[in-house]
């Protein structure tokens, strides 16, 4: 390789409007990122590591924790001649694999050193991997190496997998029930859950159509050879119909969406234990198969008992009944990350101990959402667990707070419990550190290390590098507040085994995901040691051996940022604690303030901004030791006293004093830090203080000090250029500058020579601003040749544009406004854009519901039960609309969020739900329409939730594209209202696309909509009411009063029923002939339930129907309506409504009476005698209804549809019938979804019929789901 190379750079893009003086980190790194190895030129002389895991939250909501045993019998040796840390680290040229350190470099234990010297460990560790899930039937996660258990417990903690089992379902006399699908089973049946689409199930379903197009083809072809002109309208009708059937099967290969197979659950009590059993036959390509009655009952998963779905997707589950049997939860795995990450820590192969876990013989316990990150804590505690893993984490608005850092915090300080975390997959910028691992001071964030044997074997890197190092994606410290972020690294990579659906044992995954399990599973080690030995085991006292033991990787001072003290040793760790264990349990709380001031506080010491950095500061550090909760106060606080050395890594920079003797009660002392001689960069010191009694202890605690000297853009136009950047494989670069006052955006040019063949670079770039979390761009860049490529981000040559205002207001009453943009900095050419494209609409709940939830996974260590608060927010659609909703409050926050959980789900009339999400909303697809939107929020202080019930808004944000967020589409009025505010955004730039998204620089612009235009003003009393007496006009309110009294009666009772009918006989015969008395009449009877007898019910419709009919003059109103001519006058027009109205009623009676004659014919079967006197009524009613309306249309086409049936045309009323459901724009009508699924029955098209009652359980669920 040309290790002069200077790859191209990449840098990140500035999101807002710089309003102060700021400043930028620039990293730059080569292609050995180890990221994209798929993207490298072959030429290269090593690939790069591609990163495969991810500490970040996996894509499914499914959250799971995994208990399991560790009993840490010796690591399983790990194989000779590893290469590791430091001095053992050996050269590229002495390096080589043979299979047994190949075999080890594929679960690397030897870079924690020489963990086979362990050989005191014997007992029972119990560990939790809080994760995306776990597959109880993945190689190596069965049983520890003494034949025991290995997992002990599977939980989904997010409650996703939760189903509702409180309606209770008796079996009939054959013992057999309906289950929610539809299907005969032979227990009680009390829930169903989807199971997502595979590629088998759609080949099955194309393969049963594809059958039933071509026997449909061969029935159309045998007709028309059978005729072969079509003249007749009988025989004409019929070849329609026979391809509409053909038109119809094919149109469905395209309409075909996957929701999944409904999978019936059975659970009951047997005396003992509850038990679960699934009925999955439409999971199976056999019909024989998956049923019920064949499926071996399982019990929660403390029994050691797990089911899978099918072969075909050989997917396990487990379950557990929570709530005495009211709720079931069945547990399977979000994704493969889980199993990964439960192999590394504990993983047992007997046939092949290299690929052993870091403590093979660990016990597991399986989990991003409030409930489930709680609910997984809770349970961890209940299980006695010593330890947890948790590969999960993002950016965060605070470090170390939120409501699971204080639980967290509260199980390690209380129970003891040793909480490891990734620190984070998004570097190499610094204070890339993810919550909770890289931010909170109780949780061990660890970092992904790679050493040359895992570079050659895992990844299989033909140069792997000469020594180990962290990976570049690695997050970096520190963190916001100061705090060193990453405390440890271990190994960041692994082969370990996977789910069986990916239909593979083991798999390559690297990311601190992977890292943690790994630091993890050797903490087990140390534990297990410990409890042998009798040492008392502290989270305070194991964070303390690690760091003080472990082996530096790097040699300049700012390496700790990313590699934290640097990597693990396990040995040494052992050592320390044996040879420490009388020393106290402590816990070292330090807060660090700008001397004379009590806000804010730290954790350490982070200067950023250049203001800060050409002057001399004077700190106050106040250090209060902490006990474990229960601590005796006359053994153990009131005798602690320690004389503390006092060091800094740099007096010249550091000042502090020499000596410090700390109490119980803490005590506080000064730090002077003098940046003003430092150049350029970032630079890293340390404050740190030394037992004087015992100094071999190393660090009792430590005071990161980070100081960052941007560089200053001094000349105009403001442009910076750093020349003469040399880059090898893994070599990261970084630039800091001083953001000029007025940028708002920047432009770099990046120049690459001196190489020949393809490579790829990795640009970052950063930016902190205070609460909100860090501003963050990353891109990559490939140069096929030397050249140069030119970016738009906030760095190297800077452009601002300023306006008179922060926002835009535009109301829509008022004129245009005026807007004064300035350039900053230099001359700009100016092209504005505005776009607005959403609408913003605010709603208050109209109800909330306060509860205790009542199951044990709910309840705290410290006995509070968990309260959730359910608000209930209405709202309207009168067009489709992309609808994302908004709550300010809560939005974007999990771990810095005081509340536990929230979560939403929006659903129709019939209960079917569009959307559900959590902290993160999405926008989702609605079609017009009325919903419902429940908010769910968790918290055990009811104070905390009665105020959230006055409080709590939602906002929906509507687009009026489905592409709204993305293509900034413009805005459309149809769908907004008066007094709403619509909102988007203004550019500024010299480029001449239309998407502000597309420019550097933009400004908030909001557009309040004027009140529409008000219909004119009715006058008070019609012309033609006018002409009318006094008495007449009486007479008319009278009677219409009485018709609206009529229509508001109820008919539920029998008792009603019959004064209804009379008042009905009074009406008629004070008012005969009437036709808004009689179709009101009819309009009643419809509102009736059918009752007992229903063809009595139908038959009194038809009288009804029929004297509306009779009531009207149908020669007069149809020489009426056939008259086009404008009304003149006020008169004309309220006759001409009136006839519209007359020809409504008529319509409508009609149309009751042939859906009532068809439902007669239906309940009492086709019969001979009187079948055909039937149908000419039928078609004589038919006949006269569509003299009057569009028989097709979406108010009368159940009728046409039915008509086609009595005349045997099923293709043709599927036809009409598809076109009716596919007009509809309100909430889907049941209905016409059963009368479809009886079509598909009589044509005998199976696999529709099937596919369709499956659809039924998505449109028209029982119930809404669980949260």
């Amino acid at each position: 390789m040309d290790k002069q190379a200077k790859p191209p750079v990449t840098i990140s893009h500035l999101h807002d409007i710089i309003h102060k003086r700021t400043q930028y980190e620039w990293s730059r790194t080569r292609s050995t990122d180890w990221r994209h190895k798929k993207l490298l030129s072959l030429s290269l002389s090593w690939n790069s590591i591609r990163r495969s895991g991810s500490s970040a939250m996996p894509s499914s909501s499914s959250e799971t924790l995994t208990a399991s045993r560790v009993d840490c019998g010796g690591g399983g040796g790990g194989g000779g001649g590893v290469a590791c840390a430091g001095a053992d680290n050996a050269s590229v040229a002495n390096f080589k694999l043979n299979e047994s350190t190949f075999l080890a470099s594929l679960m690397p234990k030897k870079e924690y050193a020489r963990i086979a010297s362990l050989k005191l460990i014997l007992t029972t560790m119990v560990a939790a991997s809080v994760d995306s899930g776990f597959d109880p039937s993945a190689a190596g996660l069965h049983v520890t190496s003494d034949g025991k258990p290995k997992v002990l417990d599977v939980i989904d903690c997010t409650g996703s997998g939760d189903i509702d089992t409180s309606t209770v379902v008796k079996a009939n006399e054959d013992g057999l029930i309906r289950g929610a699908s539809g299907a005969p089973l032979l227990s009680i049946l009390h829930g169903k859950t989807p199971l997502e689409s595979g590629k088998e199930r759609r080949k099955i379903w194309d393969e049963k159509n594809q059958e039933e197009i071509a026997k449909a083809v061969k029935i159309l072809y045998d007709f028309d050879q059978k005729h072969s002109k079509v003249d007749d309208t009988k025989l004409k009708k019929t070849r329609e119909d026979l391809q509409s059937r053909v038109d119809f099967l094919k149109k469905q290969a395209d309409k075909y969406e996957d929701k999944g197979p409904v999978i019936d659950a059975v659970v009951w009590h047997d005396g003992e234990v509850w038990r679960v059993a699934l009925d999955t036959q439409s999971l199976e390509e056999d019909p024989d198969c998956g049923k019920l009655a064949d499926f071996s009952p399982l019990t929660n998963y403390r029994h050691r008992k797990y089911g899978v779905f099918s072969r075909l997707d050989a997917c396990s589950f487990v379950t557990n009944v929570y709530d005495e049997g009211k709720v079931l939860s069945i547990v399977t795995d979000s994704s493969p990350h889980g199993t990964h990450v439960a192999g590394i820590a504990t993983a047992h192969h007997p046939e092949e101990y290299l690929l052993n876990g870091v403590a093979p013989d660990s016990r597991l316990g399986s989990m991003e959402t409030g409930t489930g990150l709680t609910r997984a804590l809770i349970a961890a505690l209940e299980h006695n667990c010593d330890l947890v893993n948790m590969s999960y984490g993002e950016a965060t608005l605070l470090p170390d707070y939120g409501r699971f850092v204080d639980l967290v915090t509260e199980a390690v300080n209380k129970r003891r419990l040793v909480f490891v975390s990734s620190a984070g997959n998004n570097g190499p910028a610094l204070t890339t550190v993810g919550a909770p691992g890289g931010t909170t001071s109780s949780i061990i964030g660890v970092g992904a290390y790679v050493s040359p044997a895992m570079a050659a074997g895992a990844h299989s890197v033909v140069e792997p590098p000469s020594e180990g190092l962290e990976y570049t994606w690695s997050s970096r410290g520190p963190t916001s507040d100061g705090d060193l972020g990453v405390c440890i690294s271990a190994p960041g990579g692994a082969v370990a085994p996977v789910p069986t659906w990916t239909l593979q044992r083991r798999m390559l995954m690297n990311g601190t995901s992977m890292s943690s399990p790994s630091a993890c599973g050797a903490i087990a080690l140390l534990l297990s040691a410990m409890k042998a030995e009798g040492i008392p085991v502290s989270p305070y006292s194991v964070r303390r051996a690690l760091e003080n033991t472990s082996t530096p990787v790097g040699d300049l001072p700012e390496d700790k940022l990313t590699t934290g003290q640097g990597l693990m040793q396990v040995d040494k760790a052992y050592e320390y604690l044996k040879q420490f264990k009388d020393c106290p349990c402590v816990f070292y709380q330090i807060k660090v303030n700008l001397s004379g001031k009590t806000t804010p506080t730290s954790r350490g010491i982070y200067l950023r901004e250049a203001t800060t950095c050409r002057q001399s500061t004077e700190w106050t550090v106040q250090v209060d030791p902490k006990f474990h909760e229960g601590a005796s106060n006359l053994k153990e606080l009131v005798p602690f006293e320690e004389c503390l050395e006092l060091h800094s890594t740099d007096e010249g920079v550091v000042r502090v004093p020499d000596y410090l003797l700390l109490t119980h009660n803490g005590r506080s002392f000064n730090v002077v830090v003098d940046p003003t001689n430092l150049g350029d960069g970032v630079h890293y010191f340390e404050v740190y203080g030394i037992d004087c009694k015992a100094p071999q202890r190393g660090p009792l605690f430590r005071i990161p000090v980070t100081i960052i000297i941007p560089k200053t853009v001094a000349n105009r136009p403001p442009v910076i250029s750093f020349q003469q950047m040399s880059f090898v494989s893994g070599h990261i670069e970084r630039r800091y500058m001083e953001v000029p006052l007025g940028a708002t955006w920047a432009e770099a040019t990046i120049r690459t020579s001196g190489f020949d063949t393809t490579r790829r670079f990795y640009i970052d770039t950063l930016q902190l601003c205070p609460l909100r979390r860090p501003i963050k761009w990353e891109d990559a860049a490939t140069f096929a040749s030397p050249s140069a490529k030119s970016f738009a981000f906030p760095v190297i040559e800077f452009h601002g544009i300023g306006i008179n205002k922060e926002e835009l207001i535009l109301d829509g009453s008022e004129a245009p406004i005026k807007v004064e943009a300035e350039a900053l900095l230099a001359s700009e050419k100016l092209v504005p854009v505005a776009v607005l494209n959403k609408i913003r609409v605010p709603y208050q709940p109209v109800d909330a519901q306060l509860k205790t939830l009542s199951t044990g996974r709910d309840r705290l260590l410290s006995g509070k039960q968990i309260l959730a608060l359910t608000l209930t927010y209405k709202f309207k659609l009168e067009d489709a609309a992309e609808v994302k909703p908004y709550i300010p409050l809560l939005n974007n926050r999990i771990y810095d969020n005081k509340f536990e959980s929230q979560f939403y789900m929006i659903s129709d009339a019939n209960k079917r739900v569009y959307a559900m999400g959590d902290v993160y909303p999405e926008s989702s697809k609605l079609p017009k329409g009325e919903y419902k939107l429940q908010l769910y929020l968790r918290h055990e202080n009811v104070q905390l939730l009665e105020k959230l019930k006055q409080l709590t808004e939602i906002r929906l944000n509507l687009h009026s594209e489905p592409d709204g967020p993305v293509t900034g589409n413009e805005y459309s009025p149809r769908i907004c209202v008066g007094g709403e505010i619509s909102y988007g955004k203004l550019s500024f730039d010299d480029k001449e696309g239309k998407n502000p998204k597309d420019n550097p620089v933009s400004y908030p612009i909001s557009f309040v909509v004027p009140p529409k235009k008000p219909d004119e003003d009715k006058k008070a009393v019609s012309s033609t009411n006018s002409c009318k007496s006094v008495s007449e006009r009486l007479e008319q309110e009278v009677r219409d009063t009485k018709i609206k009294f009529l229509g508001n009666l109820k008919q539920e009772t029998e008792e009603e029923r019959s004064e209804w009918k009379k008042l009905c006989a009074c009406l008629k015969s004070e008012y005969p002939s009437y036709t808004p008395l009689l179709a009101k009449i009819l309009e009643g009877l419809l509102s009736r339930s059918e009752g007992g007898d229903k063809i009595s019910h139908h038959e009194e419709i038809i009288d009804a129907a029929n004297e509306v009919v009779r009531s009207v003059d149908v020669d007069e109103l149809a020489r009426f309506l056939l008259d086009k001519s404008e009304p003149e006058d006020e008169e004309a027009e309220n006759l001409k409504k009136k006839m519209e109205m007359t020809r409504d009623q008529l319509a409508e009676a009609l149309y009751q009476k042939g859906l009532a004659m068809a439902r007669i014919e239906n309940l009492k079967g086709e019969k001979e005698d009187e079948g055909s006197c039937q149908k000419d009524k039928f078609e004589e009613n038919f006949k006269e209804l569509t003299k009057w309306v569009d028989v097709k249309s979406s108010k009368f086409g159940t009728l046409t549809v039915l008509r086609e049936k009595r005349l045997s045309r099923l293709g043709t009323a599927l036809k009409v019938l598809d076109e009716l459901i596919q007009n509809e724009n309100e909430t889907a009508n049941k209905k016409l979804y059963e009368l479809k699924l009886g079509l598909l029955e009589e044509l005998g098209w199976s696999h529709l019929v099937t596919y369709e009652k499956q659809w039924m359980q998505v449109r028209f669920p029982t119930s809404l789901p669980l949260f």
